[in-house]
């Protein structure tokens, strides 16, 4: 019984870092989104007498800094989220020869 709560307890745990990975995530689209709409309907064809703007779009900046941590945040939750797992399997085997 108590093994069995133990696994539920790492599993909730998986669960609630999925869960703020997603909202993480759908926080970034939302955000980024917005950003890219605003530039395109004010920056992107702006015209200053008769030049057009150029240069580089500046939603890109916080798209790219923003979608590090969000690459980051993946890694962590479903990536190297096995790592951690393997180190408790481990401390969990050696727990059981102790007793």
């Amino acid at each position: 019984m108590e093994m069995q709560t133990e696994k539920d307890q790492m599993l909730w745990k998986q669960a609630k870092k999925r869960v703020g990975f997603k909202n993480h995530l759908y926080t970034y689209l939302a955000v980024n989104i917005f950003m890219w709409v605003v530039w395109y309907f004010t920056d992107w064809k702006h015209e200053t007498e008769g030049e057009e703007h150029g240069g580089i779009p500046w939603p890109i900046f916080s798209s790219l800094g923003w979608g590090f941590g969000l690459f980051w945040h993946f890694m962590g939750t479903y990536i190297l989220d096995n790592k951690v797992s393997q180190v408790e399997k481990e401390y969990q085997k050696l727990k059981d020869k102790q007793k």
